[in-house]
């Protein structure tokens, strides 16, 4: 894309990078809300809470990393991190997996207002992320 463009563009995707900012914080306000109680299975070891505060940390990160680069690298960062969270949120709704390795089993097969609020905002942000990094994002300088 021409710099022309790139600058036409700016404001559009300095708006872009503010929505998926919020949406990952949505995310990871969630995640952090409903950590402890999806850790009481597994009091001493790798439980739902644990994948809850990974995922609520790689939100933050994603949401800043986005925010203040706005490389197409964020914006894929920002994509992995929202739509593999809305993947698994729909997933462990409809699909009964067993337990994978150290991942416990995280069938739930009932949507709840914190639950639709996190698909929500990790979906748009998701998909915002896409758009962002389709509209060019700044280049990561080659060296």
């Amino acid at each position: 894309m021409s710099n022309r463009a790139l600058a036409h563009n700016r404001p559009v995707l300095v708006g872009l990078r503010v929505v998926i900012a919020i949406g990952l914080a949505i995310d990871a306000f969630v995640h952090v809300q409903l950590a402890a109680n999806y850790q009481i299975a597994y009091p001493g070891g790798m439980g739902g809470g644990t994948l809850f505060w990974l995922q609520a940390a790689a939100a933050v990160l994603a949401a800043l990393y986005v925010l203040l680069r706005g490389s197409r690298l964020s914006y894929l960062v920002a994509a992995v991190v929202a739509l593999s969270a809305f993947a698994a949120v729909v997933v462990s709704t409809y699909v009964q997996l067993p337990a994978i390795g150290p991942i416990p089993a995280m069938y739930e097969p009932i949507w709840f207002f914190e639950k639709a609020l996190s698909a929500v905002a990790e979906g748009v942000a998701g998909v915002l992320a896409v758009v962002g990094m389709i509209l060019g994002g700044r280049r990561t300088p080659e060296a």
